[in-house]
């Protein structure tokens, strides 16, 4: 089995994956809710009841091929600051990382697969990837569920489909997601509408790190709310509608911002690229704003190839808990500001300065606003 330093070595498979022209979308996630038939449920457990549950879903987990030389561990075994640094990967959830006892991850090599085994319900598995690809994530996973169907049995009533420990996602148990970067659309002040819009076709809209967290760096995630009584392709169809169409109004953002103020698009980033180059003591918010500029900057041309993926390997190794793993130690919050600026201008050490010379408005008008029939 893999080694914890091994796994966080190298940025995963879907953070260095293939940008999409205007770079709107970062990535897709799918993920499964799935129950023991005949076990309590973890929330209801007891210790050894859920040491049993453990025992018998780890090793079926394990086995699955596409989990060869895998990284597994239980949360027991990990330390405070490992366990938040799988949570700023997004391969576990902050609840998951608040366990210990009876609980495990099982990571995929490449990380674009990762497995909560007793978190809310004793399986969450998800699959992520690069861009808008809901419906290959999704497929992916029903690959890796099938397998385990035929070594674990799961929860499920022919009426009401799988059981899971929270009602919303009781029925198909899946969730689908996408992070957004959409810095014109709060640039122009249209974020409030956008969302809003996304909210009324009962799509839920949350911060960088899922329920309850606010969004940093303008980075926000869309997913669906309901699960019973309809299909996954349906689910997943309707969600790669709102997102591309969310994606659509970002890009026309961008061109229309371009087009009508190009002055304030250049001074955001080249602000945003001075402090970042220059600073020597930096919080998270502050950093992963200036980082949202700068990768707008490069999406727009300001910057050569490669810079969108230069800032959202940066967007993970900023965070606290990679920091103080990389230093090796406990930081305050002070050493983590000093260190975080010494990463990032040393990682930026070779970005020339912005160019907007050559950019030109390549976008429509703003596209129609986003109603229930289109979804």
């Amino acid at each position: 089995m893999m080694r914890f330093t091994t796994l966080i070595k190298h940025p995963a498979d879907w953070m260095t994956g293939g940008q999409e022209e205007h770079g709107a979308v970062l990535t897709s996630r799918i993920r499964f809710a799935r129950n023991l038939r005949r076990h309590p449920f973890p929330g209801w457990a007891t210790r050894d009841q859920r040491a049993a549950a453990l025992e018998m879903m780890r090793p079926a987990v394990e086995a699955l091929p596409a989990m060869k030389d895998a990284f597994s561990q239980e949360l027991c075994d990990l330390s405070s600051v490992q366990k938040q640094v799988l949570v700023e990967r997004h391969l576990i959830s902050r609840e998951h990382a608040a366990r210990s006892d009876g609980s495990a991850a099982v990571i995929e090599r490449r990380q674009s697969f990762s497995l909560m085994l007793n978190e809310e319900d004793h399986l969450r598995m998800q699959a992520i990837r690069p861009g808008l690809q809901l419906a290959a994530a999704y497929a992916s996973l029903s690959e890796l569920d099938a397998g385990l169907e035929t070594q674990l049995e799961f929860a499920f009533d022919p009426t009401l489909g799988y059981l899971t420990t929270c009602p919303t996602n009781l029925g198909t148990g899946l969730r689908a997601s996408a992070m957004l970067h959409l810095p014109a659309l709060v640039l122009s002040d249209q974020i409030g509408q956008v969302l809003q819009a996304v909210n009324k076709i009962g799509l839920a809209v949350r911060g960088l790190y899922g329920e309850g967290t606010e969004s940093l760096g303008n980075l926000y995630q869309i997913s669906n709310q309901s699960t019973l009584g309809e299909s996954e392709e349906t689910i997943i169809r309707r969600l790669e509608r709102v997102i591309s169409q969310v994606a659509l109004h970002e890009r026309n953002a961008r061109a229309k911002l371009l087009e009508d103020d190009p002055s304030m698009v250049a001074d955001k980033i080249g602000r945003a690229y001075g402090v970042l180059r220059h600073a020597h003591i930096i919080d998270s918010k502050e950093a992963l704003n200036h980082l949202s500029l700068l990768r707008l900057g490069g999406n727009l041309g300001f910057f050569p190839a490669g810079t969108a993926t230069l800032c959202d390997t940066l967007l993970m190794d900023i965070q606290p808990a990679h920091l103080q793993l990389h230093a090796g130690r406990k930081l305050s919050a002070e050493e983590r500001d000093t260190i975080r600026a010494e990463i990032v201008r040393s990682r930026l050490q070779t970005l020339p300065t912005p160019d907007n010379s050559s950019n030109n408005n390549n976008g429509e008008n703003l596209s129609e606003p986003i109603t229930p029939g289109d979804a």
